[in-house]
């Protein structure tokens, strides 16, 4: 953990009053040495910046605060709405929340941005050509963080998928598509499993595509398109995902591009926005001058483009690419007979400052200046309400015993106007007509439905659930049963 403060930081750095104000943060481990060299060199290129640091991350952890994020930070993030942010490091053992997720959630920053490009022959990889837009949706699915242990062997993650969330993200990224001159928009989903939460996200994706006719679409079930983007990833343009595929499968791109060290993301919302790199704090290479401020640093050219400066962002781009092309390599990237000098952090920026001005001759020259205005970022259109019924209800119950034991049981809590019509063991129906072959754990899943004719009210839940604690029944969740306009709003067990 580094010992200066924020303020601190900022010392041996070249800067001038006023400037758009953006909160930076100089984190821990490699963080304050590849922000430094970052900022040096955003700084001497021209940007127009004026520097507000702020303190999170392992010092505010272990001061006590498990969020990692004072009153003071969020203050300033709230007034310059412009984050750049370098690694952290989140304190081993329970009890400590991730502050990445913490920031993206709390500020609304729901789209994900990661530039994912080969610098072939400069930078080994097996993809010369490769040149893929991650755009992952940053806020919901399991990264909701809902987590419960209900019995002894069992413990569950709910995965949150909503309307608003899909149509915002995949919007954005047919937006991004757009405004970039990209030719095609690819979604990742793996609804033939998870058909209501995934389904939801790729039927989103099928009715906003219809709004872009310019631009070519397609569907992939995840694994198989993971499979396809490590093998050619030249198939791809533009990816859109939620969550937790695209956390995944953004640090394979980046990786089989080239290295993750390289990689910048951007984190965009309706009020703020996060400039960071995907790698971690490495800790281990702290404090020695070898870290490799790349990624940090073109998160700080996506930044500049953000605010407004795309003069300046392709002043540093073009120079940072002159850099990698000249062969000055830190140790991440070296590779004998390719590379010309190997250089630590500071001297890495010392040669890009140097080359300011300087377009590459090999590697395409970037040209942000002449780039349009930034697009909106999207809003969801107003959900139109459904009819909603209950029709019945799922008791979750901690048991060690048989499923046709439990099934007895259970049917005695039944009534003339619902019944229990199946049980699963991990999603999976061993009763009625289960195999023997089935391995069950103490997690089972009753499901009650109204009988045909009649109705389910939560009178009825609130009775069903009077019986079973009379019983002696350890139910340990319930979930209602739903239709909307008729369509079941839950999926049935596997085998049913």
């Amino acid at each position: 953990m580094s010992t200066r403060t924020a303020s601190a930081e900022l010392a041996d750095l070249p800067r001038k009053p006023g400037g758009v104000p953006v909160t930076v943060a100089f984190g821990d481990g490699i963080g304050p040495e590849i922000m430094r060299a970052s900022l040096k060199i955003l700084l001497e290129a021209g940007a127009d910046i004026a520097i507000e640091p702020i303190e999170i991350g392992e010092r505010v952890y272990l001061a006590g605060n498990t969020a990692g994020i004072g009153p003071e930070a969020w203050e300033s993030l709230r007034r310059t709405k412009v984050f750049y942010k370098a690694p952290i490091t989140t304190p081993q053992g329970g009890g400590y929340k991730s502050l990445n997720v913490t920031v993206r959630k709390m500020l609304g920053l729901f789209a994900n941005v990661r530039p994912c490009v080969a610098y072939h022959p400069f930078v080994a990889t097996k993809h010369p050509g490769m040149d893929v837009v991650i755009v992952r949706e940053n806020e919901e699915d399991l990264y909701a963080g809902i987590e419960h242990r209900q019995t002894d062997e069992v413990y569950q993650c709910l995965k949150l998928i909503s309307r608003p969330g899909c149509e915002k993200i995949v919007r954005y990224a047919f937006e991004y598509a757009r405004a970039h001159g990209r030719r095609k928009v690819t979604c990742f989903t793996k609804d033939n499993i998870m058909k209501l939460t995934d389904g939801l996200f790729h039927k989103v994706f099928d009715e906003i595509a219809r709004d872009y006719p310019d631009i070519e679409n397609e569907h992939w079930i995840v694994d198989i398109g993971a499979a396809k983007l490590a093998d050619t990833p030249q198939a791809f343009d533009v990816i859109v995902m939620p969550n937790l595929y695209g956390d995944i499968l953004s640090d394979v791109a980046a990786q089989i591009a080239g290295s993750v060290g390289l990689a910048p993301s951007a984190n965009i919302g309706e009020h703020c926005a996060m400039f960071e790199a995907i790698h971690g704090s490495a800790p281990r290479r702290a404090g020695q001058d070898v870290a490799n401020p790349s990624g940090l640093l073109l998160a700080g050219v996506m930044m500049l483009i953000h605010i407004g400066q795309p003069e300046v962002a392709q002043r540093v781009h073009n120079a940072w690419l002159a850099t990698i092309e000249d062969g000055i390599h830190t140790y991440d990237i070296f590779e004998e007979g390719v590379s010309k000098r190997k250089v630590g952090t500071k001297a890495f920026a010392e040669a890009v400052i140097e080359r300011l001005g300087r377009t590459p001759t090999t590697l395409r020259p970037v040209a942000y200046a002449a780039a349009g205005k930034p697009f909106a970022v999207p809003q969801a259109r107003p959900t139109v309400p459904a009819k909603k019924e209950l029709v019945g209800i799922d008791v979750f119950v901690h048991a060690t015993k048989t499923a046709d034991e439990l099934a007895r049981e259970m049917q005695a809590a039944a009534s003339d106007l619902f019944a229990l019509v199946m049980i699963t063991n991990r999603g999976v129906r061993v009763w009625p007509e289960g195999l023997p072959e089935t391995f069950c754990t103490d997690h089972w899943r009753c499901r009650y439905l109204a009988l045909p004719g009649k109705q389910f009210n939560k009178a009825m839940v609130v009775e069903l659930l009077k019986k079973l604690t009379e019983m002696g029944v350890d139910f340990v969740k319930t979930e209602h049963l739903f239709t909307f306009d008729g369509e079941p709003g839950y999926s049935l067990g596997q085998g049913q």
